[in-house]
């Protein structure tokens, strides 16, 4: 067997959780590397179907559903999950990035996998692998992922996208249901300079046949998705916008949408309106905060209404059950109630715009400290330029990542807006120094990457007690 010199660990052995992490990390990676090009040449999926069929085609044991967007899809991937789970399904669930431990990409029944497995999954998977030149780290991370619900026999998988759609490791899977949640500008060095260009790279993962359900989107988007799944012959749902059937089977519209209710600290309600034909309306609680959520919870149901007519045990007390034990940490996430303390993982201007404005409707507090860090390829103006003016001051500070933007930089930004920002060198030490300037009655958020939002989760649970 060819032996990989970045790896001296030999594979007659079992490998150590430790070994096979070394393993993994020196496999190119896009979450630390920047890519030159989004193109077959350099994300192929014809290598990733060659990888799977030599190791079985793992993705062909079990149904799925596929989610892509820029924003939300983690939140649709954590809720579906649960749904199914509380069905008595016991479910696979494959998201990235990870906030702290590489084991949540992998989970089961709202479990991650052990370190045992990850460590034989790549035993297994290594030889297939070092047979397969040119596999990115994301090609093989996913694998695992399939393998390791194969080796369950999960009922069900609910695979979350990487980046874009078309050129993902993950699309080569032909789900139940293809959900695309909101697109706005993201990766756009890789996926266009345009929300059609992006939509285009997004709407990739829609297969022929195969039921779409879309969350509310800007106009040249929906365009974009209703042409392509047009041509596909994919029946399109659009959260709140009524539904598109292909050409073949001509339908009236239907409406999916959530009506708002009441909101505190700890999540909040809303009542589903769902077409005549599906159960699934009714009054519903998730403990995710924001407006924004209402339309990832009304995207999931959607997607879930086409899986229970495809035959699977989604009720509404599944549904009610599933969301209201939905976790998905780092989305406007409390960790300490005074001061206040939010950390959030919006990374572009849009979800700056969605945080800001849950943050003027949810919170009442006296002094916003902003705690930001961003990647350096990131719309960092668009996001100050919704965070900043919320702010009595303001903190930047760098994650411990390779595409972590220099404060020094974010500290100019702010002061091209008219405002003034102290620079910390690590998040921790920005926390620290926003709770010994903050009263009882103060809020402090964290945001601008998910990196920032680990690193200030990790230093807030050294500081405080839980809220």
């Amino acid at each position: 067997m060819r032996t990989n010199s970045a790896n001296a660990v030999s594979v007659k052995r079992p490998l150590t959780y430790d070994e096979a992490l070394a393993y993994l990390y020196h496999l190119a990676n896009y979450e630390h590397q920047r890519l030159a090009r989004y193109e077959p040449e350099t994300l192929d999926l014809g290598r990733m179907e060659r990888l799977l069929r030599d190791l079985g085609d793992p993705h062909c044991c079990y149904p799925s559903l596929h989610i892509a967007g820029t924003k939300g899809k983690g939140s649709v991937a954590a809720m579906t999950s649960a749904v199914l789970s509380a069905a008595g399904l016991r479910t696979g669930l494959y998201t990235s990035p990870h906030l702290h431990d590489f084991r949540e990409r992998i989970q089961i029944s709202g479990r991650q996998i052990s370190k045992r497995d990850v460590a034989a999954l790549v035993m297994q998977a290594r030889p297939a692998v070092e047979a397969c030149p040119g596999v990115t780290w994301f090609d093989v991370v996913t694998t695992l992922g399939f393998l390791e619900f194969a080796r369950r026999q999960v009922d069900f998988a609910v695979i979350e996208v990487g980046l874009g759609g078309r050129l993902d490791s993950t699309n080569v899977v032909v789900p139940l249901v293809s959900v695309i949640t909101s697109i706005s500008y993201d990766h756009t060095h890789l996926l266009g300079n345009t929300l059609t260009e992006i939509a285009r790279e997004k709407a990739g993962i829609i297969k022929p046949g195969v039921p779409v359900v879309s969350a509310p989107q800007k106009d040249e988007v929906r365009a974009v998705i209703e042409r392509v799944a047009a041509e596909r012959g994919a029946p399109l749902t659009i959260v709140g916008g009524g539904q598109v059937a292909p050409r073949s089977a001509p339908d009236a519209p239907r409406e999916w949408w959530a009506e708002p209710g009441r909101v505190t600290l700890e999540g909040q309600a809303f009542i589903l309106h769902t077409p005549a034909s599906s159960p699934l309306a009714g009054e519903y609680w998730i403990p995710l905060l924001g407006r924004h959520q209402l339309d990832n919870a009304s995207v999931a149901v959607a997607a879930l209404d086409v899986l229970r007519r495809a035959g699977l045990p989604v009720t509404s007390q599944a549904v009610r059950k599933g969301l209201r034990a939905t976790v998905w940490p780092g989305r406007l996430e409390i960790l300490n109630r005074r001061p206040l303390l939010v950390v959030d993982a919006a990374h572009n201007a849009d979800s700056a715009q969605k945080l800001r404005a849950a943050v003027e409707e949810i919170f009442d507090y006296d002094r916003l400290t902003l705690i930001f860090g961003a990647s350096c390829d990131k719309d960092i103006s668009g996001m100050l330029t919704a965070l900043v003016p919320l702010a009595d001051r303001v903190m930047v500070t760098q994650a411990s990542h390779p595409r972590a933007a220099d404060p020094e930089a974010l500290a100019d930004q702010v002061a091209r807006l008219g405002g003034r920002a102290e620079v910390a060198p690590s998040p921790e030490e920005a926390l620290a120094g926003a709770l010994a300037g903050a009263g009882a009655r103060d809020l402090i958020l964290a945001t601008g990457s998910l990196f920032i939002v680990a690193e200030v989760r990790d230093a807030a649970r050294a500081e405080l007690v839980k809220p």
